[in-house]
């Protein structure tokens, strides 16, 4: 399951709203709606992320796996 509370994390931690996500590093209210309900998002939206924000993978997402048996 992908999720992205390091995420939410990061942006409290460095000061950045939703708003400014949207309003100056253009950030689609798509991307933020998908990622605020934990759905799949592209590795090159992962890597824009990443830039953007100077930050690494693990402080963008977790993913974790249950194994049915």
């Amino acid at each position: 399951m992908i999720n992205y509370d390091p995420f939410w994390a990061y942006l409290a931690d460095h000061g950045i709203s939703t708003y400014k996500l949207i309003n100056s590093y253009g950030v689609s209210k798509g991307l933020i709606d998908r990622m605020k309900h934990n759905k799949a998002i592209t590795t090159f939206t992962i890597n824009e992320l990443c830039n953007t924000l100077n930050c690494s993978l693990n402080d963008i997402m977790t993913v974790s796996y249950t194994h049915l048996t």
